[in-house]
């Protein structure tokens, strides 16, 4: 298994500190969520039926022509590498990493590539992947440039794969609405918008014989009855989505500056999580630990990945641990 944030109860174990006293910003899921519907029973005590009203409202959300949906997009990113053969896989690195190793486990050759590299590269390719706006980087990349990509790719029966998981907070940039051509798969993640990591809900936005394909390879019933009800619902609230949108953005630029107020500056970022590329990475990773918050660190390149707070008093630890490494770089 890859290592992942939000491992809080090993954390609690390694550093002997009680769980329920852990800041956890170690992933790039919103800490808080839209207000909550109470969920009927009906939902828990029947299978779940695809006629719900949950592809709709997914579809009206995010602008598409169709949809599957999926047991979070962790599921689409395990099961698209069997739907192709052989493939000669170019992923834009550094990314998140479950993309290289699911195209890895089904045979594939697999190609870490820079962004800088891609034109050079894409003659080579059969697919091309790569996370907008990326994990753990930040960096964006903008429509016009993917459309080109994947045109490229679609004339000889390429694939573009673009990992939309932290795009809601600007959804302008999508290209969700075009994922209806040959060759171009988007992933989107409920979770981490909306706050709900634990719904396990995501999206996968394709032409209708990709999807009909994945759909056959996931099986029945892979959403449960609650989350279908629950996301429904809340796909379709546009002025909860629109607050929530406003106040993530402003936390991610409070975390932005609290990190340069204290000499670490952020190399990428989006509204939620930044990310701080240092040779110092693993010493900042290892205090805050020991004062028990939990941060995402990366070995390569080195580097800590900060999620956002959940309320002030989150806030206020955060501040006052970054002044101690401050303090202690001097």
């Amino acid at each position: 298994m890859l290592e992942h944030g939000g491992r809080l109860r090993k954390a609690a174990l390694r550093y002997h500190i009680p769980l329920n006293d852990w800041l956890d910003v170690s992933t790039g899921v919103a800490p808080y969520s839209l207000p909550l519907p109470a969920i009927p029973g009906q939902a828990w005590n029947r299978l779940p039926e695809q006629d719900d009203g949950l592809e709709a409202a997914a579809c009206a959300y995010y602008g598409a022509a169709r949809l599957l949906p999926v047991a979070g997009s962790q599921a689409a990113i395990q099961c698209l590498p069997r739907l192709r053969r052989e493939a000669r896989v170019g992923i834009v690195s550094p990314a998140y990493a479950e993309h290289a190793a699911a195209w890895q486990r089904e045979g594939h050759r697999v190609l870490e590539i820079s962004e800088a590299a891609v034109n050079r590269a894409l003659e080579r390719l059969d697919v091309l992947l790569l996370v907008n706006p990326n994990n753990p980087t930040g960096r964006r990349f903008s429509p016009e440039q993917l459309y080109a990509w994947h045109a490229r790719l679609a004339e000889r029966g390429g694939w573009l794969i673009v990992d939309e998981a932290f795009i809601d907070c600007t959804p302008e940039q999508s290209l969700a609405a075009h994922a209806q051509s040959p060759g171009l798969i988007v992933l989107r993640s409920f979770g981490k918008f909306f706050g709900l990591a634990g719904a396990r809900l995501g999206f996968v936005l394709a032409e209708h014989q990709l999807l009909e394909r994945l759909e056959e390879l996931l099986g029945p019933w892979t959403i449960s009855g609650p989350t279908r009800w629950l996301a429904t619902r809340l796909l379709a609230d546009k002025p909860a989505q629109q607050t929530q949108r406003q106040r993530l953005v402003s936390d991610g630029q409070r975390l932005a500056g609290l990190l340069r107020e204290h000499g670490l500056a952020p190399t990428g970022g989006c509204a939620l999580f930044q990310w701080v590329a240092t040779e110092q990475a693993a010493l900042l990773h290892e205090l805050l630990a020991c004062n028990g918050i939990l941060a995402r660190l990366f070995e390569r390149p080195a580097s800590i990945r900060f999620g956002l707070p959940p309320d002030e008093a989150g806030w206020q630890r955060l501040a006052q641990a970054l002044s101690l490494y401050a303090e202690e770089a001097r």
